[in-house]
């Protein structure tokens, strides 16, 4: 169990986007209360799915005094604000989280916190180089959430994941636009994981992750960002996305998706698989993509 064999009956949810669902979802069945962390009043003391809100807004510290972290599993989902070098959602649930401590938290990261390798590939030990603001408000929150738990004497277990895909995951849209992708000849490596994956990988974290420690989460087959597309469009049989060298790149594509191509690296996911023991169902991209239906994707 999460905490010197004490008994789980508590989960909250942090960030209850599509990955929190499926969590949430494992624990129904067992009888664990599980809450949501809501900002929107007309949603608090609902039922979502078997799961009770609570309001609370992570920009508005004065709006999480009473949110059930005491002594409860709490997953921390929720994304940086869009700006800035640091994290101050997560120094608002820490200040709030220190008058009723939980009994872990997993926090889901991100992997370009590695910033680029040239291929290489990183394990858990590698030193952070971030090279966007996205990545340094993620290491920002990770240090303060591992600073905090150590302080606190509450395990603290980082999940730095790859680029996640899965059903209602896909990039539909950007393919039936026929938005460009870089020359595959001239990508770098980039690792992804399907998100019933990233699912186990959470709850073997609250069961058997190590306090304040970093696992890697990806399928330990990399590739490259325009062969997940071209993969993507030959599942759902869509055209391939046409195909533009670096230089056209810097003019026709935007800042975001720049930063995933100009970064190489290929993650060592050997912790997640002999550490945590988790048994991936999808180990590589095309079984991943063979288990999902085109024609819901193409209905979504």
């Amino acid at each position: 169990m999460p905490h010197s064999g004490a008994v789980l009956d508590r989960v909250f949810i942090i960030g209850f986007g599509d990955v929190g669902r499926r969590v949430a979802a494992t624990y129904r069945s067992s009888g664990t209360v599980v809450s949501g962390l809501t900002r929107h009043p007309e949603s608090a003391d609902s039922d979502r799915a078997g799961v009770r809100m609570v309001l609370g807004d992570l920009d508005r510290a004065a709006t999480l005094e009473e949110l059930p972290t005491a002594g409860s599993l709490v997953y921390y989902f929720a994304p940086p604000p869009p700006e800035g070098i640091s994290d101050p959602r997560m120094a608002a649930f820490l200040e709030a989280a220190s008058q009723a401590p939980p009994m872990r938290v997993v926090y889901i990261s991100t992997s370009g916190i590695y910033g680029d390798r040239a291929g290489a590939r990183v394990d858990e030990t590698a030193e952070p180089h971030p090279e966007t603001d996205r990545a340094r408000r993620r290491l920002d929150a990770e240090n303060r959430l591992r600073g905090w738990g150590r302080q606190q004497q509450v395990p603290v277990v980082i999940l730095r994941v790859g680029g996640i895909y899965g059903p209602r995951r896909l990039p539909v849209t950007r393919l039936r636009k026929r938005l460009p992708v870089l020359r595959e000849s001239e990508c770098g490596y980039t690792s992804r994981i399907h998100v019933e994956d990233l699912v186990a990988a959470c709850r073997a974290a609250a069961e058997r992750g190590q306090a304040d420690t970093i696992y890697n989460v990806s399928d330990g087959h990399p590739g490259t960002m325009t062969g997940y597309f071209k993969a993507v469009a030959t599942r759902l049989g869509l055209p391939a996305p046409p195909e533009v060298s670096m230089a056209e790149a810097e003019d026709r594509l935007s800042a975001a998706m720049l930063s995933y191509l100009t970064e190489s690296r290929r993650l060592d996911n050997r912790r997640l698989t002999e550490e945590l023991g988790v048994r991936l169902r999808y180990p590589d991209l095309e079984s991943g993509l063979a288990a999902i239906d085109p024609a819901r994707e193409l209905a979504s």
